[in-house]
């Protein structure tokens, strides 16, 4: 039987790499304009700049929309790769500039990649392998078939994926195996469970609480809250699908609702729409998102659902979560019978050097050094400096350690395996990263944007806005990468619907249509099987990934579900 559903696997790997095949040799993409909005202005020596990545570029020249070769009209007379891809151009009857660009997508083929990923993932359970399949397909529906010089190198070798690598290679790595090796995080856990936390209940309430102090969201949050109560929750006997759940679900949705963080002004930039008084300025665009957040209404419901498992109400958690609470109680078992955690098992065991006795302060003391860079390089630089707060953590943790006598060899021993437990995760990430880049270039959620944004009524628009933006985000693993997709194309989509079938509140309904591709986005993000903050929440609780995307997606579709209803409810009681 085994070898039968391992061939059946094959082929249909096979079946794909043929399609991608005929999609690079016999359809024709479709050319179609989008537009990117920026923050630009006039620097002091008078040149024209915008803001991206928080460096300030010099915009070179700038035409007219209606001069411009990239305009839809011409678009559409296309019949082969336009010349020019991206022009900055001043809009119709507008100051305002905006960078043109030529995108393009194969039709519904744009999808193929992601799905191959995700159906991969589970089907075989093998996150590696799925996504390094996910990416063969890409890159041959792009027709680079060198993959390793033309996918690989040009994907990874960037600073965005650098980054990723330092961050949770070297420093989460090297501190969680520091922590392992001075016995550090069983002493805190052992502290707690003595103190504060009595059960499995109040373990998972803990690691709610934390999720929402915790309120920068993303992978900061994850990492933060799954590394500072996995000792805690494995001591109370919480399931780690539990864990991974409480920790995933509290950390982009509390952010969506806390917005005291990046996600306004990130955001905000993708909001302009020429003529529309209240989006404006930046100021009145922020305020449109903090004025949207009681439409928040998928965020606000997972929370309250991963406070209710926390509670141990599991009406609405389904059955995966209902049997992995059964089974921790029951056998003591933490993982389903033929489950593969992503981090390795050495960094959740204690492996003190004899002679050397850990504090929990050991433990405490580096999670604040932490907590305490993050927030005042937030304060200082406008945004919070993870590496500088991880690194000022991973060397609090060997300062101490050495100065408590442990050896130099010792330290180094307990980094290597920390470094080690962390490599399956990291080049999932990596591969993760690459698939993400590639759905985008095939243009996936343009397509989407495109096939589900015409001739819709008013009413039904927020549920294809959620529709739209979960599969967006869902197949590319991104909530950011999908708002810049979706809200230059949703909100002046809603604004002309507004207009053209006469809503008496158009600014509401702005709001909730906003507030559904902000929701969708996160879903998207937080249930795909190729998203960071999944595989981060998988990875930091020791969770097998598929058992926690299977049994997150349960719980998860019932907050969209309520908060599809809510959207139209409220269309039709304040903008009817």
């Amino acid at each position: 039987m085994y070898q039968f559903v391992k061939s059946l696997n094959f082929i249909f790997f096979i079946v794909c790499l043929g399609l991608a095949i005929f999609v690079n040799h016999y359809v024709e993409p479709t050319w179609v304009e989008t537009q990117q909005h920026y923050q630009t202005y006039t620097n002091n020596e008078g040149h024209l700049v915008y803001k991206s990545a928080s460096n300030e570029n010099i915009i070179e020249a700038v035409t007219n929309y209606e001069d411009s070769p990239l305009r839809q009209s011409v678009l559409n007379k296309q019949q082969q790769k336009p010349e020019q891809l991206e022009q900055w151009v001043y809009l119709q009857q507008s100051e305002k500039v905006v960078l043109l660009k030529a995108d393009f997508h194969f039709g519904v083929w744009s999808l193929l990649p992601a799905m191959v990923a995700i159906a991969l993932c589970l089907l075989t359970r093998e996150p590696l392998v799925s996504l390094l399949g996910g990416i063969i397909i890409g890159a041959i529906m792009l027709g680079r078939y060198d993959i390793t010089h033309e996918v690989f190198i040009p994907n990874i070798g960037t600073s965005n994926a650098a980054s990723i690598l330092i961050l949770y290679l070297w420093l989460l790595g090297g501190l969680m195996g520091m922590w392992a090796k001075t016995g550090a995080a069983q002493a805190f856990a052992n502290y707690m469970t003595h103190h504060y936390v009595q059960g499995p209940r109040s373990a998972k309430v803990v690691t709610w609480l934390l999720g929402i102090i915790f309120f920068q969201g993303g992978t900061m949050s994850t990492v933060l809250v799954g590394t500072t109560v996995k000792p805690i929750a494995d001591k109370a006997k919480v399931s780690h699908e539990e864990l991974s759940y409480v920790v995933d679900s509290t950390a982009s949705p509390i952010a969506s609702i806390i917005a005291f963080n990046a996600w306004p002004a990130y955001i905000q930039a993708f909001l302009f729409i020429p003529g529309v008084a209240f989006l404006a300025t930046e100021q009145d665009r922020i305020a449109f998102f903090f004025a949207s957040i009681p439409f928040s209404f998928y965020a606000i419901f997972a929370v309250i659902g991963t406070l209710l498992l926390s509670l141990n109400v599991t009406r609405f958690s389904g059955k995966p979560l209902q049997k992995a609470m059964l089974r921790a109680q029951t056998t003591g078992e933490l993982d389903a019978p033929n489950a593969s955690p992503v981090s390795a098992k050495e960094l959740h065991h204690a492996q003190s050097p004899a002679g050397y006795t850990a504090h929990m302060l050991e433990f405490v003391l580096p999670l604040v050094s932490l907590i305490f860079v993050a927030i005042c390089s937030y304060f200082i630089m406008g945004a919070p400096q993870i590496h500088w707060a991880f690194s000022a953590a991973l060397a609090l943790s060997i300062f101490i350690a050495l100065y408590k006598g442990m050896s130099l060899k010792d330290v180094i021993d307990g980094f290597g395996n920390g470094l080690k437990g962390v490599v399956l995760a990291s080049v999932i990430l990596m591969f993760a990263l690459t698939i993400g880049i590639l759905s985008k270039q095939l243009g996936g959620g343009i397509y989407l944007v495109a096939t589900l944004g015409e001739q819709i009524p008013f009413w039904l628009l927020p549920f294809i806005l959620q529709l739209m933006t979960m599969l967006i985000a869902f197949s590319t693993g991104t909530s950011w990468g999908t708002y810049a997709i979706a809200f230059p194309l949703a909100l002046p989509l809603a604004w002309a619907i507004s207009q053209a079938q006469g809503i008496y509140n158009p600014e509401i309904y702005m709001m909730i249509c906003f507030a559904t591709v902000l929701n969708g986005s996160v879903y998207g993000d937080q249930c795909s099987p190729i998203s960071d903050t999944t595989i981060l929440s998988s990875m930091t609780t020791g969770c097998d990934l598929m058992d926690h995307v299977k049994s997150q997606i349960i719980p998860a579709s019932y907050a969209a579900g309520i908060a599809a209803i809510l959207w139209m409810f409220c269309v039709w009681l304040f903008c009817v």
